[in-house]
């Protein structure tokens, strides 16, 4: 089964020209989803990634793809 990732386009603390390539490698099967997921409050003041179900936030863009990296689906 695929990983469902997604991750907000207007978020301050992502950018998706960065943040992209590396959720790319780190599941190459995700299906990556970019756009606004009405989480505004915490996306103000965190990075976050939707991963399979789960919100999850750090402080940075990097942190927040290392918390991420837990709730990757292994084939």
């Amino acid at each position: 089964m695929a990983n469902d990732i997604r991750v907000c386009d207007k978020c301050k603390h992502m950018r998706m020209k960065t943040a992209l390539p590396k959720l790319q490698k780190l599941a190459p099967d995700a299906d990556i989803k970019v756009g606004c997921k009405s989480y505004c409050g915490p996306c103000s003041r965190f990075a976050f990634i939707y991963i399979n179900g789960r919100y999850v936030t750090g402080a940075t863009e990097d942190e927040a793809i290392e918390k991420a990296s837990k709730y990757i689906k292994k084939k």
